[in-house]
């Protein structure tokens, strides 16, 4: 699609800054607690004001972003909703949690932080969701953990990280497959390089957290179970369940075994999670209507997700077509001259980690866009980039009191705002150690 500043463009040369308003508008409307669509609206107005876009180019925009890697990502989303709520129509999702929390034996403070960690990075992992994958495990763990003594503050902090890693290492997942697009990285290279060690800073400076919480509050905060909690007794998972939990987890391994084998791209993706949902629908033996309806059913509760990818595609079109991110990255480029790659990497992440919050997938896009140009010239290896994609997406809920951490807070039962977010506060510092201390060593070693 070829597109030019439109004859009433109240801009008269591309690249400029000035192209990057229509993201200044979008922000200012989310920091005033406006949703992101409405962000989103107000940003592409401006954009379209700017480039002189009539109701022609606009459409051509939006039917363009139809088929951008923005709009595939929110289509993958979308079915990994309906898949999980097939999944929980199954009791594959329970039947996953029972077989972690019996095979780790929860007897003690440890075994039930490990518990509830693993539990929650394998479900939010395969669901590639965080508030609907720590949902499904709230209840099912919190008894067991109450048990040995185990705070809501606790629960709340394990849970956060333990579905952000999850959502880092699905393979499946819109992080990581958004990830992976931008880079050009192979799923082995982005774990090896960034995630696992991304990861592993992250789970250890929260268990230490988590450690502090049981000494000063064990005792002090703790749970009152509901009839609406579960327990392993009445959970009882049956021979069809297991049948159909092992069928579905053997099917997933051969498929993203092949995908990384023979490099399949996003697209494959798709067709996983299609494949996936009608081995549960044939080995569970559900009635095909009931079945469709139970997808599509989850898929809509990601629709308005799929709107803000189309609406986000169409807003870094119209800063694109001002030059805005070329202009930024010829500013940033001149700042940075001579500085090296270390800087580039703790800037990115800065930048993400305290200034944007918005949908993790295009805030990837988003941060790869207006820094891909300086992050060429300096020659920094995308291996190393990807650290500052992932700080960039994963610390803004660390630093401030932000939707997906209240939504935790709710999942787990707790009220205390203030530990939880010092909990947060202690990961957040250990990443940001990590990626000043991987700025330098890692390009060294990606050479």
């Amino acid at each position: 699609m070829e597109l030019e500043l439109g004859k009433y463009a109240l801009i008269s040369e591309s690249p400029t800054l000035l192209a990057l308003l229509p993201l200044g508008a979008y922000l200012i409307m989310v920091f005033r607690n406006k949703s992101n669509l409405a962000g989103l609206i107000v940003g592409i107005i401006v954009g379209a004001l700017l480039t002189g876009q009539g109701l022609k180019g606009l459409s051509s925009i939006f039917a363009e972003a139809l088929g951008s890697f923005l709009g595939i990502i929110g289509i993958i989303i979308m079915f990994g909703s309906g898949l999980g709520y097939l999944m929980n129509r199954t009791k594959v999702s329970q039947t996953l949690v029972y077989w972690i929390v019996k095979g780790i034996g929860v007897d003690s403070e440890r075994k039930a932080m490990a518990a509830v960690l693993i539990s929650s990075i394998v479900i939010c992992g395969l669901l590639g969701t965080l508030a609907g994958g720590n949902a499904i495990i709230a209840p099912v763990i919190i008894p067991l953990v109450t048990a040995v003594g185990l705070t809501p503050s606790a629960v709340t902090s394990l849970l956060r990280v333990g579905g952000e890693v999850g959502l880092m290492v699905g393979p499946l997942t819109g992080v990581t497959l958004a990830t992976m697009g931008v880079t050009g990285l192979s799923y082995g290279r982005l774990m090896l390089w960034a995630v696992i060690p991304f990861s592993l800073v992250w789970i250890g400076a929260t268990i230490f957290a988590v450690n502090r919480i049981q000494k000063k509050y064990k005792g002090i905060e703790v749970y009152e179970l509901t009839d609406q909690m579960l327990n392993m007794d009445e959970i009882g998972v049956d021979r069809e369940q297991k049948q159909t939990t092992f069928i579905f987890l053997l099917t997933f391994i051969v498929l993203v075994g092949f995908g990384v084998i023979t490099g399949q791209g996003t697209n494959y993706a798709i067709i996983v999670m299609l494949v996936l949902s009608a081995v549960l629908i044939i080995s569970s033996k559900m009635d095909i209507d009931s079945a469709i309806d139970t997808f599509v059913e989850g898929a809509s509760r990601m629709v308005s997700m799929f709107f803000i990818f189309i609406f986000f595609e169409v807003m870094f079109t119209l800063i694109s077509l001002g030059g805005g991110f070329e202009a930024l990255g010829n500013l940033l480029t001149n700042f940075i001259s001579g500085r090296g790659k270390a800087l580039v990497l703790i800037i990115a992440s800065i930048v993400g980690g305290f200034g944007i919050e918005a949908a993790a997938v295009a805030e990837i896009t988003l941060i790869h866009e207006m820094f891909l140009d300086l992050v060429n010239s300096v020659g920094l290896p995308m291996e190393i980039w990807a650290t500052a994609l992932l700080a960039a997406t994963r610390i803004t809920g660390s630093v401030y009191p932000t939707a997906n951490l209240a939504g935790q807070m709710g999942i787990a039962r707790s009220t205390n705002m203030k530990v939880v977010l010092k909990a947060c506060w202690i990961g957040a510092a250990a990443l940001w150690v990590w990626v000043i201390v991987w700025s330098f060593i890692g390009p060294i070693l990606a050479g």
